[in-house]
């Protein structure tokens, strides 16, 4: 009877492989919505640093610690999407989530902020959990589509994240941004407690076995290890772009204000155009050739981007159309990347999820210190030279994989 009672629930949650626009749109919006509270520091690390009393030194610490704990959620928290209800571990991170903005917006001191910051990268891990649990209720035929529009939400949160909080503060006050996102926080989880539909994962392993069968995956996973590989580089060209090129367009040369940079942030989002494109494309079987491509045109967006250092209306034109071209290609590929994951295992999604976000982010991570380093010490004509080696090694391993298909 147990037996049974434990076999009913595990199929009622879904029926077979079915999700509707709708759904999918709030699975994007969520995504969106969540992802933001990682990228809020960004533009506001000068007030909140005036305002708390942050050494300068310690102000750069305002948003390395929110993607150390968006690190270490990946790994530790991301993987129980194949061990607990989806739903429930969802509403619970977005909860967390509401709890560290009011946190840092309250915050007192450098230390509780800190804090604060950290929880809000733990918390935000949810959309790492909504990506799969949306995969596993995808046909087949149709998941590539599906995370595709999940992820073009993903994309235009984060575009949006950094010009929403510059405004936001200057019309009101930092503090304010962070309590706005919290009530936003408030409001999913009503919304989510009442469209997301219950999954119980099959797999009976305990915690402690969860994380140590990551590390069997990533040694036995060439398919994971190679497209890991090329995220890593096209998002490490993605953070040193968009590190530096706000450092640019404020320099003499170019002379932009805030809402200026904030303004061409913008123009960023339209890359999200991207993920259905690359899902639809991917379902086609054409991920060979759509990841040549992307890696191509990241490469040709940071040739176009290098010569638009002159400060005159051409060079911020090229510039922006630069952006465009990169987060088109860096999204296209995230996608290609995710719909070959995900094709590999539904038991495993969640932990080969975590463990492609982690090492792509971990590229991230180095090309925001190269970019920083690079513009300073030789401008941005060195800075695009170092973007456009990332996509280049990506392109050199891809070419490596093309020529063992070939001889098999």
């Amino acid at each position: 009877m147990p037996a049974t009672a434990a076999a009913r629930r595990e199929s009622t949650p879904l029926p077979e492989k079915t999700i509707s626009p709708l759904l999918t749109f709030m699975f994007a919006a969520a995504c969106g919505l969540v992802a933001a509270n990682l990228y809020y520091g960004q533009p506001l690390a000068g007030p909140i640093s005036q305002s708390l009393g942050f050494t300068p030194a310690a102000t750069g610490l305002i948003v390395t610690l929110t993607q150390i704990g968006y690190g270490l959620g990946l790994l530790l928290i991301v993987p129980l999407g194949d061990l607990l209800e989806n739903r429930k571990l969802v509403l619970t991170l977005v909860a967390l989530a509401a709890v560290a903005l009011v946190g840092a917006a309250f915050a007192w001191s450098p230390s509780l902020f800190l804090l604060a910051s950290l929880c809000i990268g733990l918390a935000s891990v949810a959309v790492q959990v909504l990506v799969p649990f949306a995969a596993h209720m995808a046909p087949d035929a149709s998941r590539g589509a599906v995370v595709g529009n999940v992820m073009s939400g993903l994309l235009v949160g984060i575009m949006l994240a950094r010009p929403a909080a510059s405004f936001l503060s200057e019309l009101l006050s930092w503090h304010a941004v962070y309590i706005i996102s919290a009530g936003v926080m408030i409001g999913l989880i009503v919304i989510l407690r009442l469209v997301l539909p219950t999954r119980v994962p099959h797999t009976r392993l305990h915690y402690g076995q969860l994380l140590s069968s990551m590390g069997h995956l990533a040694l036995r996973t060439p398919v994971l290890q190679r497209r890991a590989l090329y995220q890593a580089c096209m998002f490490g060209a993605f953070s040193l772009f968009w590190t530096t090129t706000p450092l640019l367009l404020a320099s003499p040369a170019f002379g932009l204000t805030q809402n200026g940079i904030a303004l061409f942030a913008l123009a960023g989002a339209a890359g999200a155009v991207a993920s259905p494109i690359a899902g639809r494309v991917a379902d086609r079987g054409w991920t060979k050739l759509a990841t040549a491509f992307a890696l191509v045109l990241a490469i040709v967006a940071f040739l176009i981007g290098h010569f638009s250092g002159s400060g005159s209306l051409l060079a911020l034109i090229t510039l922006t159309l630069s952006g465009i071209m990169l987060d088109f290609g860096v999204q296209t590929n995230l996608v290609l990347g995710q719909r070959a994951i995900f094709a590999l295992s539904a038991e495993h999604r969640s932990r080969l999820n975590g463990l492609y976000m982690a090492t792509f982010f971990a590229g991230g991570a180095l090309g925001s210190a190269l970019g920083g380093w690079a513009y300073a010490t030789g401008g941005w004509s060195m800075a695009s030279w170092i973007g456009v080696a990332f996509p280049v090694i990506a392109l050199l391993a891809y070419l490596t994989e093309s020529n063992s298909r070939k001889s098999a």
